[in-house]
């Protein structure tokens, strides 16, 4: 099994579309104002947005966007506009973060973890 596709809601996708191209995903589909497809740098995986009436209540999905030169994308990204809640920083279960939100409020994290991605220490055997 593999991961191929996360749908986010958006209020206004048309508004949401240049936030995730400045993040550097690709658009790849756009078929009407309600919808759009991106695909990643890196990997198989696709993103899409969806226009909702109403946004889900609560803390909603969070999004990890893993990074090999985390530092250097932010300040790329700070460069072009985007907005962070929290810079990179060095989390206790060995992930390196940075948090923002799209622009209908969707938690994003880009990261960096290396090996500790999928083999940390407390890893199950």
């Amino acid at each position: 099994m593999d991961l191929n596709q996360i749908t986010v809601p958006s209020l206004d996708v048309e508004k949401a579309i240049p936030f995730y191209e400045k993040l550097g995903l690709k658009l790849i589909v756009h078929t009407h104002p309600r919808y759009a497809r991106f695909e990643f740098p890196v990997g198989d995986s696709t993103l899409s947005l969806h226009q909702v009436d109403e946004l889900p209540t609560g803390q909603g999905i969070i999004i990890y966007f893993e990074l090999e030169k985390l530092d250097e994308v932010v300040e790329e990204l700070i460069k072009k506009g985007i907005k962070f809640d929290n810079l990179p920083q060095d989390q206790r279960w060995l992930w390196r973060e940075a948090k923002l939100k799209d622009p209908d409020g969707n938690q994003l994290i880009l990261f960096h973890a290396g090996e500790n991605r999928k083999n940390p220490p407390w890893k199950i055997k």
